[in-house]
Formats: structure tokens, C-alpha cells, sequence
């Protein structure tokens, strides 16, 4: 470990999943980081449970046996029975882990734990012989993992030393002081476009999207590979100017071949459900198989490449 970048520091960072052999999250066969924190707020986001910077705790009520062991483990009394089931007082909780110990069914569990960089880039490695034989990596992804700019700088530059593809799932809405630290050590960038519309942005995510589309201006300015994502909401994004908008301004951009089209999945309720925090999910379906090949074919006919899923 001496003669790589930054052996002497060894950052902590806060993760909340680690996906091997994932497909969808650039190029051959990749083990995606999942990290902690988000400044978005987006109605569809499929990973809510990425978006605050502390632990979470998350109970799947199905598989709840309402043995009671919980509450009794519990030191800081915040789990009781209520008309619906059991239910957690997330103001008390202290995320001790210590009614996930004693649950026997695996119904609760605590989103979030701390690793260093070093820990991190050793689990990274054991999937190299994959990475290898596929033309594969590594994708950090969240939440945002430019809320973490010194840890993720400090693992994706050890993945580099190592010779690992790394790419980045990122939002940029971020300060350029955080882009500019990690972009040498990431190879690709996969950047979303949610709304063209900045008002409109801001209904559905929380924030403007002035930041990011300068930001992503700056990244293709500078020569990085990028491939654009847009996640198809139906009746928030899916309208034929904005599907117009987004290509004219991708392809202002130059140098952007690829565009993926991603489309919206309500398995989120699944997570929504199991969160302790109060989530309202989006209501609507998921656009249709027919709708998806339509929006593939709008972006092909600009010239851009497609991928419909990542």
C-alpha cells in the first residue's frame, strides 16, 4: 500500500450498500458503492434511503413476527406496539443496532455504516478477476457521492493505483471544489438530466438544475467521458418538449455519444414502506415498454447512441 496516492490518509465514509456484479452502472461487470447522502429530494428517487448523511433504520413489516424482542432490547424506549403493529420512535433512536441483533425473522435492519477507505478499497478487490474478464470496475454511486468529496477521492484514487475502471453515478449538484478533486481518478461520468426546465426541476427535486447543467458544461468542456442519463417520469418528464429540449441540450454539450434512458420503478414503495421518516411515494405507473422504445427512437434520430435501462 506505500506507493499508492494518499496511503497516509485513510478517510471514513458513510455507505449504505455495496452491489456486486451489477450490469446497469457503466461498462462489463462492476461492483457499485451505494454512499450516504443526497442534497436532492427527487419524487421518484429509487434509493431514498441514501438521502441523509446518518445511519436509518428500516423495518420490512411482513416479515415482523411481533415477537416483541425489540422492545425489550430497546435501551432507549422507542419501540412500542401501536394499532398497526410495532412501531419505532425515530426521534429516540439511537442506532445501536441492538433490535436488529435480537430480531429473529431479519425484519429490521440499520441503513447506513461507517468504513475506511482502505476497508473499502479491499472489498473492491476482491472482484478484480471479474472486472478483468469483463472490461469492468467500480461505480460509486448514493445518494450523491460528491457529499463525501475527501473519502470518495481518497478510495476512487487507491481504485485507480490499482488499476480498477472507475466511474461515477452522480447528480452534480455539487461544488466544483468537489468535482474538481475526484475527476482525475474517475474514467466515467454518468450524469442525470431530469428536467430541462429549471422551475420545473426544482418542483420535483428540490433544487434548481442551474448548478448541474453548469456543471456538467464544465466536465464536457474538459474532455471527461460522460454518458447522460434521464429517468422517464411519466407525466413529469416524458412530454415531447422536454424530451426535445433535453437532446438540443445534450447535444450542445459536444462529445456526448450515449444517452441511457432509465425508466421510473415503483418497487421504491418497497423501501418507502420500510423507512422510518414519514416518505409520501410518487403515484403513477411506469412507462410502458412501447413508450420507452418511442423516446429511444426520438434520441437515436438526433444521433446520440441508447440504452433503454442504463
Amino acid at each position: 500500500m506505500s506507493d499508492r496516492p494518499d496511503c497516509q490518509r485513510d478517510p471514513t465514509g458513510l455507505i449504505f450498500a455495496i452491489k456486486r456484479f451489477a450490469v446497469h452502472d457503466g461498462p462489463g461487470i462492476r461492483t457499485t458503492v451505494f454512499l450516504k447522502s443526497c442534497p436532492l429530494r427527487c419524487r421518484w428517487c429509487h434509493n431514498p434511503e441514501s438521502w441523509h448523511d446518518g445511519p436509518e433504520h428500516s423495518l420490512r413489516s411482513s416479515q415482523c413476527s411481533h415477537c416483541g424482542r425489540c422492545i425489550e432490547a430497546c435501551p432507549q424506549e422507542g419501540i412500542s406496539y401501536s394499532g398497526d403493529g410495532l412501531w419505532t420512535d425515530a426521534t429516540k433512536c439511537a442506532f445501536c443496532g441492538a433490535c436488529v441483533e435480537v430480531c429473529p425473522s431479519g425484519a429490521r435492519e440499520i441503513v447506513g455504516r461507517r468504513v475506511t477507505a482502505s476497508e473499502l478499497t479491499a472489498e473492491i478487490e476482491k472482484d478484480v478477476i471479474f472486472f478483468d474478464q469483463s472490461g469492468g470496475g467500480v461505480t460509486f454511486s448514493g445518494g450523491e457521492s460528491l457529499a463525501q468529496p475527501e473519502f470518495l477521492e481518497a478510495v476512487a484514487s487507491r481504485c485507480k493505483a490499482l488499476e480498477i475502471h472507475t466511474a461515477l453515478d452522480t447528480t452534480l449538484h455539487a461544488a466544483w471544489d468537489a468535482i474538481e478533486r475526484v475527476r482525475p481518478h474517475i474514467d466515467l461520468f454518468l450524469c442525470d438530466v431530469k428536467h430541462i426546465d429549471p422551475a420545473e426541476h426544482e418542483r420535483h427535486t428540490g433544487a434548481s438544475n442551474e448548478l448541474i447543467f453548469e456543471n456538467q458544461r464544465r466536465l464536457a468542456r474538459l474532455r471527461h467521458e460522460i454518458v447522460i442519463r434521464i429517468p422517464i417520469i411519466p407525466g413529469i418528464n416524458d412530454d415531447e418538449a422536454n424530451l426535445t429540449a433535453t437532446a438540443d441540450f445534450v447535444a450542445a454539450l459536444g462529445g456526448i455519444h450515449r444517452i441511457d434512458v432509465l425508466s421510473y420503478n415503483h418497487a421504491v414503495q418497497g423501501k418507502l414502506d420500510r423507512l422510518v421518516g414519514g416518505y409520501e411515494p410518487l403515484q403513477i405507473e411506469p412507462p410502458s415498454a412501447e413508450r420507452m422504445q418511442a423516446i429511444a427512437a426520438k434520441l437515436e434520430a438526433r444521433g446520440f447512441a441508447v440504452k433503454i435501462g442504463g
